[in-house]
Formats: C-alpha cells, structure tokens, sequence
C-alpha cells in the first residue's frame, strides 16, 4: 500500500513542533534567567573566597606555589558547584548524568593523548608541595643555576644571576637531581693553595687556621680544618675548608674571595713562597742542526716530484 505524501500535512507539523519548542522556550526563560543569574553569583563567590583564602589561611603557608594551587583548586570547584546548580534549575538532570558520562570517557582518552602534559601537571603538584623547594630558593639543576621564579602546574622558572629566564618542564626536574643552596644558613667552603718546599709546614698549617679562623666565625660545632693533600710538581699543595653564612653561590664566591686574598697577604708577610709551575726547556744535549742543500738539486720537474710521491 502506497502512502501518499502530503507537503501540506508535513508543514503544518513542522510548524506545531516548532510552536511546541517556542512555547517550551517561553516557558523556561525564567529558569534561564536564574541560570545565568546562579552562574554569576558563583562566579564573584569563587572570587570572594579565593581571596579571604589569600589573605587568611593561605597565609599560614610558606610555600607560594601551594597558596596558588589551593586558590586556584578552590576557585574551580566553587565554579562547578555553580555549574551543576544552573543544570539543576534548567531541569537538565539527565543532562548532566550524560555529560559526566561523556566527560568520563573524553577524560580517558585526553589523559592517553596528553601523557606528557599530564606528567607535567603532576609534577608541578609534587613540586609545590616539595618542602625542600620554595620561591626565591636559589638552586642548581639540569645544568643550569638561578633562583626559583615560579613553579606552576606544567614548568619550574628560574632566573639566572645574569638575569636570563630559564624554564625546566616539571617532569624533567622531577626526574633528575637538583642541589639547594638555600635550605642551610650555613656552607663549608674549600680553598686549594700551594706552599714552597722550601717552607715549614707546621708554621703554614698554623698560620693558615689562626686566620681563617680569625676572619670567618665559627659556630659551637664548626671548626677550621686544615689538610695537605699532595706533592705537586711545584708544591706542597693543602686544602682548607671552613663554614661560613651562605645560601646562594654568590656569597660562596664572596666567602672564598675573601679567604684567598687574606691567605696570600700574610704569606706574603711571613715571607712563605707559593710557587707556579715552571717550565725548563733545555736544548744543551739536543743541538738541533740545519742541512742545507742546493736548491737546483732539490728542483726537479712536477712529473718527477708527482712520482716521487706515489
């Protein structure tokens, strides 16, 4: 049996179903309207509380990059409450049931493609929470040293001491090694010199830690230690080591600059020799000697000379 088409009979339906979803419209714009009215007020609330947490709790902890975190965690979550409250009066329960669904599979397949990204994020959250790491710690990893900028959810920034930015990604930092100048107050600093042998060493060794004992404080279980090390080529060569305030390697730098320019004035005044290597070259038993041949005997033609040197 064939049915007949009726154009007529199919606009008129059309029309009703769009009266239908015209007069549904009208009739939830009220509930639209509280929609967006709850997604601002959740909106300026999420701002509202993530400030009363900056200036209140938030203070308590030392470490910035967690301050950020908690802030920006908290923002998020107040947002989604909202979100789910705007679904709850547009009467989109269902909805939401599917779009958690849906967020859960896309979740999976966004965590697979993005695993680095991912790794990163992490990364940052262990980083932020690493009691060991604090903005302004001055550090060195992977190579490079600077004092930590910034530590967010993907990368860690660093700002050298000749002002250049560096960025190491999260999971890279994560992975490797790092050192922290900034965790103690107080370094051991080294410095290597070398002695005639000419001199007496008893007299070097005590000269040597009554000023560096004199010029660098030592704390209660600190102590100047003296060491020789070898016979060099020149030397006696010794090392000494001593504590002193630092917590970046510029005061290291300033604490063994100062150490070294001490130690060579009252050498210098005890008269006690620091050699530099020297080089003799002795040509007495090796005359070197010259022959010297015609030049028209060593002229041959090119063809010859090409011979010769196959």
């Amino acid at each position: 049996m064939q049915a007949n088409f009726s154009v007529e009979k199919s606009v008129s339906n059309l029309w009703d179903k769009l009266d239908g979803w015209l007069e549904a419209i009208i009739l939830k714009l009220p509930n639209l309207a509280m929609a967006v009215l709850v997604m601002f007020l959740f909106y300026f609330l999420a701002r509202g509380i993530r400030k009363v947490l900056k200036r209140t709790i938030l203070r308590k902890i030392s470490q910035v990059s967690i301050q950020e975190i908690i802030a920006k965690v908290v923002f998020v979550a107040v947002i989604l409450i909202g979100f789910f409250i705007a679904l709850g009066v547009l009467d989109l329960d269902k909805v939401l049931t599917s779009i958690l669904a849906g967020a859960g599979v896309v979740g999976l397949a966004v965590g697979l493609a993005l695993q680095g990204t991912l790794s990163n994020t992490f990364g940052g959250l262990i980083l932020s929470f690493m009691p060991q790491l604090k903005i302004n710690d001055f550090i060195s990893a992977d190579g490079v040293s600077g004092f930590v900028t910034e530590i967010s959810l993907r990368n860690i920034i660093l700002k050298k001491p000749d002002n250049n930015i560096v960025v190491i990604p999260n999971s890279k930092f994560i992975d490797g090694s790092f050192t922290n100048y900034s965790l103690n107050n107080r370094n051991r600093i080294f410095v290597n010199c070398g002695v005639g042998y000419e001199s007496d060493l008893q007299m070097v060794e005590d000269l040597t830690v009554k000023i560096i004992a004199d010029n660098f404080k030592q704390n209660d279980d600190e102590s100047v230690e003296f060491f020789f090390t070898e016979f060099g080529d020149s030397s006696i060569n010794f090392m000494v080591r001593f504590w002193a305030d630092c917590v970046n390697v510029k005061q290291e730098h300033a604490a063994r600059h100062k150490a070294i320019k001490i130690i060579k004035k009252h050498f210098d005044e005890r008269d006690i020799n620091i050699p530099f290597p020297i080089r003799t070259l002795d040509f007495g038993k090796n005359n070197l000697q010259i022959a010297k041949q015609s030049y028209y005997k060593l002229k041959k033609p090119a063809e010859q000379v090409q011979r010769a040197f196959y």
